[in-house]
């Protein structure tokens, strides 16, 4: 058994709130700097690495994190079908893609997979640690150049939209901030199948496919 292995399924999070962090990627000087940059700050340990999608799925069973940073790009299994496999197991992990490039395609792919965020590998360490905590607080993050390419693809409403009505903008509000059906009915003391009622209709209102891309819209629109 490995050291990331044998120190086994610890409870999710750390006792003094630090955020539980594994790190995906197949290039050892990309893990090895993010871990650097990590050891520097207060409130994030790394509590990993992985070298390819596989052992990030693994890791992610044994050692339960909060947040995986994961490469797009990887042998043996790529990031994305790591991420689907990840969220499809542990749905409390956040994931935040990282990647060089931008591809509209794989952006999609990993958003709808359950990524919570999108860094390109140039972003400066302060992002992606923003990005990490952004995550852990249940937040979308994303590359700017990535969310503007997104925004272009939710600006509806368009002509003959149906508005939305008070209560499903403040379920919006709520979608945007991260928070689950489940949350939302609390939130606003109705049922979660009423909450669930809600977000389908804002799907359907505002043409969209998912509740990230309504996160996105909401966001695009300042109705968070």
């Amino acid at each position: 058994m490995s050291d990331d292995e044998g120190e086994g399924r610890a409870s999710h999070g750390l006792a003094d709130g630090r955020v539980r962090v594994l790190i995906a990627d197949d290039h050892t000087v990309v893990r090895r700097g993010l871990r650097g940059f990590f050891e520097l700050l207060g409130d994030i340990e790394v509590v990993g690495e992985a070298e390819d999608g596989r052992r990030a799925v693994a890791l992610a069973d044994a050692l339960l994190p909060d947040v995986v940073l994961m490469d797009i790009v990887m042998p043996a299994m790529d990031g994305i079908e790591a991420i689907a496999r990840i969220k499809e197991r542990h749905p409390e992990i956040e994931v935040v893609a990282l990647t060089s490039f931008i591809e509209e395609d794989r952006v999609t792919a990993a958003l709808e997979a359950g990524a919570s965020g999108y860094l390109l590998k140039d972003a400066d360490a302060d992002e992606v640690a923003a990005a990490v905590r952004r995550a852990h607080a249940g937040e979308v993050h994303l590359d700017p150049q990535v969310a503007r390419m997104l925004a272009q693809r939710v600006r509806g409403p368009y002509p003959g939209q149906e508005p939305l009505t008070e209560r499903e903008r403040e379920v919006l509000r709520l979608v945007a901030r991260g928070h689950s059906n489940k949350e939302i009915a609390a939130l606003l003391d109705i049922t979660e199948r009423t909450a669930r009622t809600h977000v389908s209709n804002i799907l359907g209102k505002l043409d969209l496919a998912s509740r990230t891309q309504a996160a996105l819209w909401a966001i695009e629109h300042r109705a968070v």
